[in-house]
């Protein structure tokens, strides 16, 4: 049988019951309708409670599949092919940006006479996809990892470092990383830390919605961050997406201070205790913060990729049973950092473990739950007992990128005094010396 691309669960249940393959003519029956045509391939990424088919009249539907939905198929058919596009010409003028792909796919192409998708895992792929890229870039393309972005690990940090380092020293202007959104703050920082001295930018790139559908957003974040790889004159680490809900503009926040805000809008992505970068409006780069490292192709990066994983983000609650901070001792962590509350604080409950924890040597940092803001240990009793105790003070980090921070800093160094220097030192733009007030920072 061939493989039903796109389907799971239920519906694919439904489809191999009735031996159905891709093409076959199948017929869909429910309460009030019937409908009859042949069976396309889907997304991906697709649901699992709908059919595509290609009616007699040309046009795909989907269908929604419930229980009282029945099929039977007709009749053997032919699997619809791909035919793949033709090279793209490449102006040598031009930059040389190579994108790597972390998530399997960078974008899917979808053949409308056939209805058959087909993944973009070469240069000629996504160009044809997006022939815009042609015109700004000598564009490369790699798939490294094939996951989902909930399932990236320290691991795939160490190794995606590794291969960034690994083009910039073959020369190339700019890296593009494609990521999937949900994970891809966690990803930024971690390059942060892992990569120092950049040449070149590195432009992490995301999309709410996959390229097969009409409300896409895959189309202005790649050019845009093609665009920003190839001709920025800053060289860091960042993370661009729509900074809109429309398409008018494509933002760079820093790889370190930036968090997905919302589950699905556009504009996911916002930059907290700091302004963006740029912004990448027309196809121009207009800078929004003159505080960076420029450009220099000739400058030679610095690769410490390590991060140690017996590090935890603890989240203070009320009413958290302070037993939860003996176990992460219990089971060797590292270091903990504490997402605390206000200025940085925890109930007194947790007090006891907590300088147990200090005692048996483990690494304490705290960050605030607050996204904007900066801790202060100095103001009400319970930070001070906190800081006495030995809990550091992380500023106006974010926690996750402070917990990213602790990993990475737990894997340079096994001396707890040096780690405690290196993780409240300013390594990469990550901590600030005074947060400024912004209006409307929500």
């Amino acid at each position: 049988m061939r493989l039903i691309l796109g389907y799971g669960g239920k519906v694919l249940k439904l489809l191999l019951d009735v031996e159905a393959s891709i093409g076959d003519i199948i017929e869909i029956k429910s309460i009030d309708h019937t409908f009859t045509g042949a069976l396309m391939p889907r997304h991906e990424l697709a649901d699992s409670n709908h059919i595509v088919i290609k009616l007699n009249n040309g046009y795909n539907v989907g269908v929604r599949i419930s229980n009282e939905t029945r099929l039977r198929k007709v009749s053997t058919g032919v699997e619809p092919t791909f035919d793949s596009p033709s090279k793209p010409m490449m102006n040598p003028k031009l930059p040389a940006v190579s994108i790597i792909g972390t998530g399997g796919t960078i974008a899917s192409r979808i053949d409308y006479r056939t209805g058959a998708v087909h993944p973009a895992l070469t240069t000629e792929d996504l160009c044809c996809i997006v022939p815009e890229l042609s015109q700004l870039a000598n564009v490369s393309v790699e798939i490294i990892f094939n996951i989902f972005s909930e399932d990236m690990r320290p691991i795939y940090w160490n190794n995606l470092a590794k291969r960034i380092f690994e083009r910039i020293t073959d020369g190339v202007d700019g890296i593009v990383i494609s990521h999937g959104t949900d994970t891809m703050a966690y990803t930024a920082a971690a390059l942060t830390f892992a990569l120092q001295k950049l040449p070149i930018p590195i432009v992490l790139v995301g999309s709410q919605r996959s390229s097969d559908r009409p409300s896409s957003d895959a189309t202005l974040n790649l050019t845009g961050a093609v665009i920003t790889a190839g001709s920025a004159p800053f060289a860091e680490v960042v993370l661009g997406m729509h900074e809109t809900v429309s398409d008018t503009s494509f933002i760079l926040h820093r790889g370190n201070k930036v968090r997905k805000c919302h589950t699905s809008r556009r504009d996911a992505f916002k930059s907290i205790n700091a302004k963006p970068i740029a912004r990448v409006i027309e196809g121009t780069i207009v800078l929004d913060d003159d505080d960076f490292l420029h450009r220099d192709n000739g400058r030679v990066p610095i690769l410490k990729p390590d991060f140690n994983e017996k590090v935890a983000l603890v989240k203070f609650h009320p009413g958290m049973k302070p037993d939860l901070i003996n176990w992460y001792v219990r089971e060797g962590f590292e270091g903990l950092v504490l997402e605390g509350t206000g200025l940085g604080h925890v109930s007194k409950e947790l007090l006891g473990p907590l300088r147990n924890a200090v005692e048996k040597g483990v690494l304490l940092g705290m960050a605030s739950q607050c996204l904007w803001g900066r801790i202060n240990m100095n103001v009400y009793d319970r930070g001070v007992d906190l800081r006495e105790m030995g809990v550091l003070s992380l500023g106006d980090m974010l926690p996750e990128t402070a917990m990213v921070k602790m990993m990475w800093v737990l894997a340079q160094t096994k001396n707890l005094e040096e780690a405690k220097k290196l993780l409240i030192a300013n390594i990469n733009g990550e901590l600030t010396d005074r947060t400024l007030y912004r209006e409307g920072f929500c």
